[in-house]
């Protein structure tokens, strides 16, 4: 009878694909990873002659689809670039911060006392202060620049991680496969690693899910302003910010690096929900 049920599950379960997101995320991995293979031009080219293009136009270097910026580059072929650094930086970022808060939350809901204690007040003290105001003032002391965005955005998101953690491991020291292990002597850190640390996976992947998206959000807003990835370096948050001043004159330069923002986001958000809704043993069929 289980064989046969698998199977109706699995299927239940793929029907609920969005698979709109999933292709459009799917879109952005393989332009993020192949743009060098697929742009039809340099995204780092400047060509004089053909600046502020608007869609399907022309220049002395060939086809423009979505035109070029103020210095004649292809706005698609720095899309297709700008879709890479967006997706290593929210990718890097959202695994610095899950290891950061993983350990801190399984730390906490496991020992408790003051260990518990010291961890949620720094975890409160984090939570008090906005999530980009804090990561504008560290990227203001550190400084631009590709690896410091990481590292900033690992060390800010954190705190969502370790209390959610906090809260499943909690739930989970009390239960008999643990107090077995630790009758029949087991050491804290196998407890932690082959008993503890399997079953929070699955909040663990919903909720970097639903972070990827802050990340990518974070990043652009970050380089708009000046103080994430640097230019020549094609960013979708620094091409929104070339063409603020040519809203009225070169729409495009900015639309269009929006939308990609957006669609991007909004693919990862509504994957995430699903993945919430399917690992959740509350959403779960029995």
């Amino acid at each position: 009878m289980e064989k046969d049920q698998n199977p109706e599950k699995i299927r239940g379960a793929l029907q609920g694909i969005p698979l709109g997101a999933v292709i459009i995320l799917a879109a952005v991995i393989g332009l993020g990873f192949l743009g060098s293979f697929l742009a039809p031009h340099s995204p780092f080219a400047i060509n004089t002659q053909a600046m502020l293009r608007g869609p399907f136009s022309h220049s002395s270097k060939g086809f423009h689809l979505l035109g070029t910026d103020l210095l004649g580059r292809d706005i698609l072929s720095r899309i297709f670039f700008g879709a890479r650094v967006s997706l290593v930086v929210g990718l890097s970022a959202v695994f610095m911060a899950g290891a950061i808060g993983t350990i801190l939350g399984i730390l906490a809901g496991y020992f408790g006392k003051w260990v518990d204690a010291l961890i949620m007040r720094a975890t409160d003290a984090m939570f008090s202060l906005p999530f980009l105001v804090l990561a504008l003032v560290l990227a203001a002391v550190m400084g631009p620049g590709f690896f410091n965005i990481v590292l900033i955005l690992g060390l800010v998101g954190w705190t969502g991680y370790a209390r959610l953690i906090r809260g499943e491991v909690l739930r989970i020291k009390e239960e008999q496969f643990v107090r077995y292990a630790k009758v029949a002597g087991t050491r804290t850190a196998p407890i932690l690693i082959r008993h503890i640390f399997p079953n929070v996976i699955n909040s663990l992947i919903v909720m970097a899910s639903l972070q990827l998206g802050i990340m990518i959000i974070a990043e652009a807003s970050l380089t708009f302003l000046g103080l994430g990835v640097q230019p020549p370096t094609p960013a979708w948050g620094s091409m929104v910010a070339d063409g603020r001043k040519y809203l009225t004159t070169a729409w495009w330069i900015s639309t269009f690096p929006g939308l990609a923002i957006l669609l991007t986001v909004m693919s990862v958000n509504i994957l995430g929900d699903w993945l919430r809704v399917s690992l959740d043993p509350k959403f779960r069929q029995t």
